[in-house]
């Protein structure tokens, strides 16, 4: 996947993550980056810096996102890549209610059906192009919060249905799963918890220069701390041990 003459579109680009990739996309000569945020300020900030063009929409909203792609087509031509990457999470396990698992739900997992649902028929039609999802290491892995943790586990599960399913066929597929990233939303945890999540931390732009690293490589699975393929070769190696480690980290999470 080349990103230069491409047309991109970033949602959750108004800021962390997302905003490093619709600069990296810009400074790697793509055609056109549609920056897309719930907030349709802080998109548009990141849109006016690398003269790219902001787009409001809530991905939790199907339609919105149905919105955003016909008109970033209608204005700019066919999208080449597609960084399905705005997230949310919330602190907690079992005990949150339902509003707040649907929520998660519909934006860490629904967010990236809705975008494959109106973009895979036009790529395929085309002859290629790429979904990016953002999950998170917690997908293949695990995290703190439940909601979080088993949202993202989704949306891996969903990523790699698409790449076994038209990977063959001309479809592009990247599943980004980073550790601790220096987001406002890992600066968002408290105490213990913020420092064993800011191991081996990394800035939001070091994470887009791996990403589009690992789409110019056509990876499928983009990991900017090599760490994690250690991780899941242990968990992989023995599950049992692995369970009684991550109590361990659990533990401490809790000062306990």
């Amino acid at each position: 996947m080349k990103v230069q003459d491409t047309v991109v579109v970033v949602t959750g680009g108004g800021s962390g993550i997302g905003a490093a990739l619709a600069r990296a996309c810009a400074q790697a000569g793509a055609a056109q980056v549609v920056v897309s945020d719930r907030d349709a300020a802080a998109a548009e900030t990141v849109a006016r810096a690398i003269g790219g063009h902001a787009m409001a929409a809530d991905v939790a909203d199907e339609a919105q996102t149905v919105a955003l792609i016909d008109e970033t087509e209608r204005r700019f031509g066919p999208i080449g890549l597609f960084c399905a990457n705005a997230g949310v999470s919330v602190q907690g396990g079992v005990e949150r209610p339902d509003a707040d698992w649907q929520r998660l739900w519909q934006i860490n997992v629904m967010a990236h059906v809705h975008a494959a649902r109106a973009l895979v028929p036009r790529m395929l039609a085309r002859g290629g192009g790429h979904l990016l999802f953002t999950a998170s290491a917690a997908g293949l892995l695990s995290q703190f919060d439940a909601p979080y943790a088993v949202t993202k586990h989704a949306a891996v599960a969903h990523a790699e249905w698409l790449a076994i399913t038209h990977g063959g066929e001309g479809l592009g597929v990247s599943c980004l799963c980073p550790l601790g990233v220096d987001t406002p939303m890992l600066q968002a945890e408290a105490g213990a918890r913020r420092e064993l999540m800011s191991a081996g931390l990394l800035s939001a732009e070091a994470v887009a220069q791996a990403t589009l690293d690992g789409l110019a490589a056509d990876e499928f699975l983009i990991l900017p701390h090599p760490q994690v393929r250690e991780y899941m070769r242990r968990r992989g190696d023995d599950h049992a041990r692995w369970l009684q480690a991550m109590r361990q980290f659990h533990a401490q999470a809790r000062g306990g």
